[in-house]
């Protein structure tokens, strides 16, 4: 326990200074009107990411910087990804702090506001970012006939003549692919841990032909390692045309290896959770991998896709279906910013929209147990529809993460209830409950352009017409316990229906209907931004913060 002392000691620290700081600006904002930019950046406050290095190796003190320096090419692969040539917008700008909130973004669009443009003669963002032609309609694409037209590892781009035609990232990436997987063939050269060491060299060769499942394999083979990176194109958010196109993105790991005993216990559960779901047979008949591993980490890097906007707090890899169904997935807890955002985001929203009556509920440690089973709840369910209509990802193209967000929120509530009725897990269901509402108004915030901020949007308006919670006269929530139980229940039902069905048309009605924000919660979200509670975080981050 001594490493977490060290690091709640360095956050308690970090913390207070950013709360004294914040005081100061708010006290001088009184006098002077904000403008629009430093409104926008409020959205966000800083945190330091730091963690105990002293107790590494000193060949893993020696890979760190290593690491670090392959993730900070994946920065440049998603710009890329994302808007196009970063230099020249950067370059067409004078003001400072839209510079500064155009690099939080990773382009000219608000995150946090739909992807609404921020920077003056900048058009809507593009669905399908800069993976495929700006004119291109859904309907050419669907109609084209070219090679590996539905790679996840590949731009679509107009030739000459104006046909469609593919370029893997690899070719279109060349130089800088090749410049990140020699540094990661460095990092393996220092490994001491053999699984870390396979992994490496397999992820480096990876980045050079796009064939990322033997590296993907390798990864969930790891079991003894201390550190970890995460690299590569991996997720598909970016993409909201067809919502295929993965997007590089890096994290640099160190496990907390006193926290992961104790969580490694409940991945163990998965086939048994599979088949108590609240859902005809015919969705349930997968068996999750078991080989599946559940740790904590502390983050001690971010780059690219998941340093966009709205930060990560936990991972579930990987994505590829044959490798989930073979293996499981690996669940990553990052345990220093996910206090970051309960300290300095969820708890000051609590006090403003929770009952007075229900705070007591709110805690870190239900806060830490509802990120955690929500990415194992990622392996419950179903992958492939039950009607042959391929991976419930192809089948709901666009709207597939924003489903699979819901579900594995609402999925991660009800292995809780499931683990506390076997006596698993002994806290007070309420705090699980009353934490999981308040993280509704937090992941709502990320607006209508995030997958998981759709997913929250469905999920309130779900509960609030099954009665899961009340709204007071003075506008905080309460929840109402027994409905909320049962509201998990029904929403669980649709869900899983809706992906075995690979049922376009239903998702995207639900998408409809649902993933609004009514004039009433608008409001009470404003109250949020009025008392100056942030969005979401910007870290601190580097060798140097590390002291390597």
């Amino acid at each position: 326990m001594k490493k977490l002392i060290f690091i709640l000691v360095v956050f308690v620290i970090v913390s207070c200074k950013d709360e004294k700081q914040d005081t100061t600006t708010t006290a001088e904002n009184t006098e002077t009107e904000l403008t629009e930019m430093e409104k926008n950046l409020n959205k966000y406050t800083s945190f330091t990411l730091t963690a105990d290095v002293n107790k590494l190796t000193d060949n893993e003190r020696q890979m760190i910087p290593i690491l670090i320096d392959a993730s900070k090419i994946m920065n440049s692969l998603f710009w890329y990804e994302a808007y196009g040539n970063k230099d020249d917008l950067l370059a067409s700008i004078s003001d400072e702090n839209t510079k500064r909130f155009v690099e939080i973004n990773y382009g000219p669009w608000d995150r946090l506001n739909g992807n609404a443009p921020f920077v003056e003669g900048v058009e809507a963002k593009p669905a399908g970012a800069n993976f495929y032609p700006k004119d291109m309609t859904k309907e050419e694409f669907e109609a084209a006939t070219f090679e590996d037209k539905n790679s996840i590892y590949n731009f679509v781009r107009r030739n000459d003549d104006g046909d469609l035609y593919s370029i893997p990232y690899h070719e279109q990436f060349k130089e800088e692919v090749t410049k990140a997987s020699e540094l990661l063939l460095q990092a393996a050269e220092l490994a001491e841990d053999e699984g870390l060491k396979t992994y490496l060299n397999l992820r480096a060769q990876a980045l050079l032909d796009d064939n990322y499942q033997p590296s993907d394999l390798a990864w969930m083979d790891m079991k003894t390692n201390t550190l970890d990176v995460v690299i590569g194109p991996i997720e598909t958010y970016e993409d909201q045309l067809f919502g295929n196109k993965a997007a590089h993105e890096a994290y640099v790991l160190i496990k907390d290896q006193e926290w992961s005993e104790r969580l490694a216990k409940f991945s163990a559960y998965l086939p048994e959770l599979q088949e108590g779901l609240p859902v005809d047979a015919a969705y349930k008949t997968e068996t999750p991998g078991t080989d599946s591993d559940l740790n904590a980490y502390d983050v001690v890097y971010y780059a690219g896709d998941c340093n966009s906007g709205s930060k990560t707090i936990a991972i579930n890899l990987p994505n590829d279906e044959e490798v989930q169904l073979q293996k499981g997935t690996r669940r990553l807890q990052l345990k220093n910013a996910m206090r970051a955002k309960f300290d300095k985001i969820l708890l000051p929203i609590s006090e403003v929209l929770i009952d007075e009556s229900q705070r007591q509920h709110i805690t870190f440690d239900a806060f830490f147990s509802n990120t955690m089973f929500h990415e194992v709840a990622h392996g419950l369910g179903i992958k492939n529809t039950i009607n042959d209509k391929g991976t419930v990802r192809t089948a709901l193209k666009e709207h597939a993460s924003a489903l699979e967000e819901g579900k594995a929120d609402i999925l991660g509530l009800y292995m809780i209830q499931q683990l506390h009725a076997k006596g698993e897990l002994t806290n007070d269901l309420k705090d699980n409950m009353v934490t999981f509402m308040a993280g509704i108004f937090r992941s709502v915030r990320f607006g209508a352009s995030s997958a998981h901020g759709k997913a929250n949007m469905i999920r309130f308006n779900f509960f609030k017409e099954k009665g899961a919670f009340s709204r007071n006269e003075d506008g905080t929530y309460m929840v109402n316990f027994d409905k909320m139980e049962s509201a998990m229940k029904d929403l669980s039902q649709l869900i899983l229906t809706l992906q075995g069905n690979g049922d376009y048309d239903g998702v995207a009605q639900l998408v409809a209907e649902k993933g609004l924000i009514s004039d009433e919660l608008q409001a009470d979200l404003d109250r949020l931004s009025a008392a100056n509670i942030p969005v979401d975080v910007v870290f601190e981050q580097g060798t140097e913060v590390l002291g390597l």
